[in-house]
C-alpha cells in the first residue's frame, strides 16, 4: 500500500502485514509530520494531517520507503 505525506509529498510504502488493519498516527520521516491513517482490510480508507509534530506513544515512524514501529 502506497500513500504520499499530505505535508512534504514524501511517498511511502506501508508494510501490508502491518497497516493491514490500522487505525493511528504515523509520522513522516522527512518533514517530522505527524497524520492519522486508517487502513482496512490491507487498503488504505483515510489520510489526515494532524494538528503538531513529534512522536507520540504508539506512533509508526515512516521510514525511507517503508513504514516501521517506534
Amino acid at each position: 500500500m502506497k500513500i504520499n505525506c499530505l505535508s512534504c509529498g514524501f511517498k511511502v510504502e506501508l508494510d501490508d502485514e502491518a497497516y493491514s488493519d490500522y487505525e493511528g498516527l504515523a509520522k513522516c520521516c522527512t518533514c517530522s509530520r505527524l497524520m492519522e491513517i486508517r487502513t482496512s482490510d490491507g487498503k488504505l480508507k483515510s489520510v489526515q494531517l494532524t494538528g503538531g509534530r513529534g512522536t507520540p506513544l504508539g506512533t509508526k515512524t515512516i521510514r525511507r520507503g517503508r513504514a516501521a514501529p517506534n
